[in-house]
């Protein structure tokens, strides 16, 4: 991956390229990086790996904006941009639900990563980067929306949302370390016990917090 530092006389200018019918279950992707080098190695990266580039921003608010147009399945972004940053541009997607958000930051700083989190970002990636950093990033994300997107269907009010939410990590995590499963598997786990026993996943995962060793 090139690390590029250089940008291009057309790095301000919002592209947005119409979708085509895919047919390999690739994801719809809207990237915004203000490196303009460095968002077509990206670009590159993302359409070998089979998925589908449907617009390229390189601001905050360019990327606000497409992904409200364009709808897409993903979205890929910097953390530091020229006027509406990424966590800003994150959590503004973010809370009106239109895709996860994979962030790109050039520093590890854990700061930034809680604000990036606190902002509804589902992964990150720390620049450089290569594919076999970028693409479980999306996969993480993927499932991480998937999960918010399942408990949001089960509980409308906000404040129950969040309630919900917060014991289900809790659950997530006790079953991660007494039954050594996967993050993506702990959450199976209680959506498939909810669904057996008629419960909601906040009542299994009341139950699984008060059964638990190590609850504490």
């Amino acid at each position: 991956m090139t690390d590029a530092q250089t940008q291009t006389p057309d790095d301000g200018e919002l592209t947005q390229e119409q979708p085509e019918v895919r047919t390999d279950g690739g994801l719809r992707i809207v990237l915004a990086e203000d490196e303009a080098l460095i968002r077509m190695d990206l670009a590159e990266m993302l359409t070998e790996a089979g998925h589908e580039i449907v617009g390229q921003a390189a601001d905050g608010e360019q990327a606000v904006a497409l992904v409200t147009e364009t709808s897409p399945d993903l979205v890929v972004m910097d953390i530091k941009m020229p006027g509406m940053d990424g966590i800003s541009a994150a959590e503004q997607i973010g809370r009106e639900g239109l895709a996860p958000v994979v962030m790109l930051t050039a520093f590890s700083d854990k700061n930034l990563v809680e604000r990036a989190r606190d902002a509804g970002v589902m992964s990150y990636v720390v620049k450089p980067f290569s594919a076999a950093d970028v693409l479980p990033a999306i996969d993480i994300a993927r499932a991480r929306w998937a999960e918010r997107k399942a408990l949001e269907s089960e509980v409308a009010d906000l404040g129950e949302r969040f309630e919900t939410r917060k014991r289900v990590d809790r659950a997530k995590g006790l079953l991660m370390s007494q039954l050594k499963l996967t993050e993506a598997d702990a959450f199976r786990w209680i959506q498939k016990a909810a669904m057996d026993r008629r419960l909601s996943m906040r009542e299994v995962a009341d139950a699984v917090i008060a059964g638990m060793p190590g609850k504490k």
